[in-house]
Order: structure tokens, then sequence, then C-alpha cells
């Protein structure tokens, strides 16, 4: 890819998403927060709204956030919209975005019911009673009082998991592609690089490391689903050229 040819959708999403990022800050200096608004909360959150599944994928949780997610999406989208096209590119960023998020859901589902019982609780009085930041210690432990709290009230924000999808479609398509990156001091294959990264991604998410606030489990839903997807597109299509 031509380092100032910048394929359409691939310009424009970095465009939105700086556009985002600045909106957040200029609106936070007024005490109002976006990513409560714009961030994707869970579905059964009372702070949940159905535009959330698609603007979450715009927002940011600081600079670097936003620099690495659109780094990847510069590195790797320009390369694939070029061979997809715009139409199908986009196709694959939402979805693979929105299936990002439908596993982190999941994984939230799951840690809920293991507490309450129950994958939705939202009119129970417990949960206004947690938004307040109030919780009875004869029904919830601290831990689990926190695990709902993070649950129903932090949003989830960024762009990682459309990224994810993105590079896992960019190792299956050219795996041999030797990869130059800002911190590894020499060329790596993207077969390589890109699945140990995953792997390092899974292991982060089962591990549950206290204080790590990063939607793992987003970012495998991404990659899962932009493979299913690229293997469904490479068997229906002949017409890619490898870089072997």
């Amino acid at each position: 890819m031509n380092g100032i040819n910048i394929p359409p959708v691939v310009k424009n999403l970095l465009i939105i998403n700086a556009i985002f990022f600045f909106a957040t800050w200029i609106f936070q200096q007024q005490g109002l927060r976006l990513s409560e608004y714009l961030g994707a909360h869970y579905f059964d959150s009372p702070r949940f709204q159905v535009w959330q599944p698609i603007t979450y994928m715009f927002m940011h949780g600081d600079f670097m956030h936003l620099f690495f997610n659109m780094f990847g999406l510069f590195m790797f989208g320009g390369i694939l919209e070029h061979k997809w096209g715009p139409k199908r590119f986009i196709n694959f960023y939402f979805i693979t975005g929105l299936g990002a998020l439908a596993l982190q859901w999941l994984v939230q589902g799951i840690e809920i019911y293991q507490i309450t019982g129950s994958f939705l609780n939202k009119n129970e009085p417990f949960i206004e009673a947690l938004a307040n930041r109030e919780y009875n210690t004869a029904i919830f432990s601290t831990n689990d009082a926190t695990t709902l709290y993070s649950n129903y009230f932090f949003p989830m924000v960024g762009a990682s998991g459309a990224v994810f999808g993105i590079m896992t479609a960019f190792a299956v398509l050219y795996p041999n592609m030797e990869l130059m990156l800002m911190f590894i001091p020499f060329p790596v294959k993207a077969k390589y690089f890109i699945p140990i990264y995953i792997v390092i991604e899974l292991f982060l998410g089962v591990a549950r490391i206290p204080g790590d606030s990063i939607a793992h489990f987003a970012h495998l839903g991404g990659a899962l689903i932009g493979f299913i997807l690229v293997k469904i597109w490479k068997d229906k299509d002949r017409f890619y050229d490898y870089y072997e």
C-alpha cells in the first residue's frame, strides 16, 4: 500500500475516530462523559441504549488506545480494503466489531448469572443500589458487588475488536508477509505474530488480572468472527493473491 494512498473507508474511519476522540475530550472539559452515552453497556444495563453497539467502536479511553487501534487499522486495513473493495471491507469492519461486543456480553452474562442466577436483573432493587455504589454484604461479597458494578455500569469502548478481526484476516490472507513493528527490532511473519498476540489476549482474558480493565474477550470475539468471515469469503472467491 502506498504510504499516502489511503483507501476511502480506512481514511474515513481514521477521521471519524479522531473526531469522536476530540469531541470526547472537549465535552469532558465541560463535565460530560460521552463514553457513558456512546460506549457499549451490557445489554441489560439501565444505561444501555440501542445505538451503543455501533457508537462504541468510535470511542476510546485515551490517546494511546486510539493511536494503537488506528495504527492497526491503517497498517492492515488499507491492504484489505484494496483487496476486497470498500463495501466488503466496511461490512467486515462492522460485523467483527459487533461480534467482539457479542462475545464480551456473553462473558459478562455468564459472570452475572454465576452471581445472581439470572442474565437479566435490570429491574431488581439491588441493581439500583449498585448504581449508587451501595450493596448488601449479606447478599453479595465485595468481589461479587464489584464484578456486578463493572459489568452493569462500565461501558466498553474502542475499535479493538474490529481491528483484531482485520489483523486475523490479514494473517489468513497474507501469512508469510513480514511485518516491521515499532516494538520488535526484526521482521516477523504475520502467521506467527498475530496468532501469538491472540493467544496472549486469551491468557489475559482467562487470568483476570486485578486492575486490568481491557476487554480481552472482545478482542478475541473480533478475531474469531474475522477468521470465520475470511474463511467463508476465501472459499467462495478464488481471486485472492497470496504473498508467499
